[in-house]
């Protein structure tokens, strides 16, 4: 018997290598938009993309705006004028949609725990990047299924996300499945909304909050196997 028969992964920054996925996309936005791209533009474009996301998680944007609402922070804050949010958005993810990039030893342990347990992938990203990454990605044939936002009608950290998640796949129980995921506010703040063990994946060593319970802190994916076993 294995103690969490059911892993629910999330996918940006704990299976896929978003960090790197998103400094090429961004790359091609300025690309596109003559923008003289540099590591400090993109580092600018990122603390705002991030505040952005946040306030999605916090339900105070829906997705559609939040991809947009990052461009237009973006251009006002730097004084960019006579681009338009939505074209930025739609080369962004298209380049999104064509990164598989994988996070190290990723398709090593997902291979590997695909033996012995369920695996699905629970994201709040853009379903047609998410669908296009995983379906050209080497972990593919390891996922049973990807619980996107989109689809499911809510986001993480709803208890309605994980209301959808439950009905969708056949014998998982609160206390026999996983949530392993880099967000604080989605992953790790969704499994306490909804009363699952939770698995922080902190490779930049973050610190630990006081206020979000933490069952398992990792740096590296291979950790799994001692946890899940």
């Amino acid at each position: 018997m294995t103690r969490y028969p059911y892993l629910l992964f999330d996918a940006d920054n704990t299976l896929f290598d978003f960090d790197e996925a998103n400094v090429h996309a961004f790359r091609a936005v300025c690309d596109a938009f003559g923008l003289p791209f540099s590591q400090e533009l993109f580092d600018r474009y990122e603390v705002i993309n991030n505040a952005t996301w946040e306030r999605f998680d916090r339900g105070e944007l829906t997705k559609d705006e939040t991809v947009l609402e990052r461009f237009r922070a973006f251009f006002a804050a730097e004084g960019i004028r006579g681009l338009e949010p939505a074209a930025c958005n739609r080369i962004h993810l298209a380049s999104l949609s064509n990164a598989t990039y994988l996070m190290p030893h990723a398709a090593e342990v997902i291979a590997k725990l695909r033996e012995t347990h369920h695996i699905h992938l629970i994201t709040n990203a853009v379903e047609s990047v998410q669908r296009g990454r995983l379906g050209r990605s080497a972990l593919a044939p390891l996922i049973e299924e990807a619980f996107i936002s989109e689809t499911a009608g809510a986001a993480k950290p709803s208890v309605e996300y994980f209301d959808y998640v439950f009905a969708h796949i056949d014998g998982i129980t609160r206390e026999n499945c996983l949530v392993i995921g880099d967000s604080l506010t989605s992953d790790i703040q969704g499994a306490n909304n909804y009363g699952l063990a939770c698995c922080w994946f902190n490779p930049k060593k973050a610190p630990k909050p006081e206020s979000l319970r933490v069952d398992y802190e990792i740096r590296d994916l291979r950790e799994l196997y001692g946890i899940v076993k």
